[in-house]
Order: C-alpha cells, then structure tokens, then sequence
C-alpha cells in the first residue's frame, strides 16, 4: 500500500539527477588531474608525482560528494 504522503517516482527526474551526478564527478576528477599534470610540468621536472597525489585526491573527493547526494536523496 502507498503512503499518502509519498510522491509518484519519475524516473526522468531520477535519470537527470544521476546524470548530474555523474558529470559532476567526471569533471572533479578531471580538473583534479589537470592540476597535477600542470603542477608536474610546472615544478617537477617529468616527475609525475603531483598528478597522482592530486588525481586520488579528486577520486576522493568525488566519490565522498557522491555518497553524500545520495544519501540526501535516499533521505528525501
């Protein structure tokens, strides 16, 4: 039985928002990546050390704000 209170899904608004939430991620990492590979050429000689600190740190980062979208939407 359905709850009175519930709203219907719509599931072009659920495709949208896990849309956003996708470009939302590939772009963090992305820029994350860039700023190393520009730290790297800028300061380090080749060395590719940047790149990787800062390209983890963006998968962090983007996986983190992913959880954290999603569980507002599981609360909503």
């Amino acid at each position: 039985m359905k709850n009175k209170d519930q709203k219907p899904k719509n599931p072009l608004k659920n495709f949208a928002i896990f849309s956003g939430i996708a470009i939302q991620m590939g772009l963090t990492i992305f820029l994350f990546a860039w700023l190393g590979r520009w730290l790297d050429d800028k300061y380090n000689d080749g060395n590719k050390l940047y790149l990787i600190i800062l390209t983890l740190l963006g998968v962090g980062i983007a996986i983190y704000a992913v959880i954290k979208q999603l569980n507002n939407l599981q609360d909503n």
